[in-house]
Parts: C-alpha cells; structure tokens; sequence
C-alpha cells in the first residue's frame, strides 16, 4: 500500500526540539492544515464541524535513522531502559506513522491555499505530511485506560521565568503560549545539566533557556 500526502501542518514549532511529547499537552498552541492541492475539495470536508476533536494520521519524516528496532530506549525512562517498539511511540518502527488527537477550532477558506482546518493541540512540528484525518468519537476514549512504564515515571514541570527585557520582544500572545510550551520542560528526560543552555525556534524566534529544580530560564529570545 503507498500512501499519499493530503495535507501538511502549519505551526510555530520550527524544530524538533520543543514540541510537546503527546497531543493536547499545549492546547492553546494553534495549528493549521494545508491540503495539498490534489485534496482541496470542499466536499471532502462536509459535516467534519460537527465533531469536536480529530484523529490525524501521520509520518515521522524527520526521523533521524532508516530502518527500524526491535527494541527502543523511551525518553520517558532516562535513555538507559529498553522497551518493546510496539509497546512506546518511537519514529524508529517499520513504518514511520504517529497518531494524535486534535482539537478542531474550525474551518476557514485561504485565498491561495483553499480550505483549511484550525486545530489545537498538536504535537507534530511544522511541515508535517498528514496522511489521513479522521473524527475522533466519544467512545474513543477510555478513562480506565493504563498507561504502562508511563504510569511511574513523573512528569516534569517548570517553573518559567523570561526576563521582562526579553518577554518584550514578543507579542502578548506568543509571549503565553511560548510560556506553556516551556513549563512542559522541553529537555529529553535523561538531561538534567543545570549548566547547559538548550535552545529551539518558536515561531519567528530563537529560545534559549537553562532549568534546574523545576525552574526554566529564558535567556535569550532572538528574531529569526
């Protein structure tokens, strides 16, 4: 089976770095989906505002390695721990295909790229090929669901402090949102360096910050 690209996402998550682990983690970050050209059919799109959230379906293509891994070592437990492929979300599977649940916000027409679908939540970086949307239903959910390994591993959050010199470089707006977005703690799980800067681009910026015992500070924002 070949599968086709119908449509691509828009958002300010420029890099890999930074964007959140899971769909729905940052719902205020909005996201946009551009059909490509062959799929920008209105009818196609006829009765989706009727549904809340939405399925995307979706390539790893910024995968770093080719082939694939029986096994895989989960961000979520340090780095040093090997799991079943099968049994984690790693890009590193025979076919390179993730799943998230979206937020629909609605659909609004563009004047170059046709219809359009504004979503929140999502945890895919910029330019991602999606390869199937689908409505998410209620019955989809299941709240006695566990979570395995990720059940006992905790989840970091931060504290963020951007200096008001730096806060001013943005609008109000990005300024709340690149706020969330850093209070996940973007840092893979097995970094923990209170000395060492990290940095990703947001948007039209680049970030810069250090975190330690729970407190993330922005050090630099610069525009791209």
């Amino acid at each position: 089976m070949q599968l086709s690209v119908i449509a691509r996402i828009e958002n300010p998550y420029k890099t890999k770095f930074g964007v959140p682990r899971q769909s729905g983690i940052v719902d205020e970050v909005e996201s946009r989906i551009v059909f490509e050209k062959e799929y920008r059919v209105a009818e196609s799109l006829r009765g989706i505002e009727e549904f809340s959230h939405l399925w995307l379906i979706w390539g790893f293509d910024q995968a770093e390695k080719d082939g694939w891994s029986p096994t895989v070592r989960p961000p979520r437990l340090g780095g040093n721990v090997r799991m079943g492929v099968f049994a984690t979300r790693s890009p590193y599977r025979p076919n390179k295909i993730g799943l998230s649940c979206v937020r629909l916000i609605g659909i609004e027409k563009d004047a170059e790229k046709g219809w359009i679908l504004r979503v929140a939540g999502a945890d895919l970086m910029n330019g991602t090929p999606i390869y199937d949307i689908k409505p998410y239903l209620p019955w989809d959910a299941h709240p006695e669901a566990t979570g395995g390994f990720t059940d006992g591993t905790p989840k970091r959050k931060c504290e963020v402090f951007i200096p008001e010199a730096e806060r001013q470089k943005l609008p109000e707006e990005t300024a709340a949102v690149l706020e969330k977005v850093l209070a996940e703690d973007p840092r893979p799980a097995y970094q923990d360096d209170p000395e060492r800067e990290y940095a990703f681009e947001f948007d039209r910026y680049r970030v810069r910050f250090r975190a330690a015992d729970g407190k993330l500070n922005v050090t630099e924002i610069a525009v791209l």
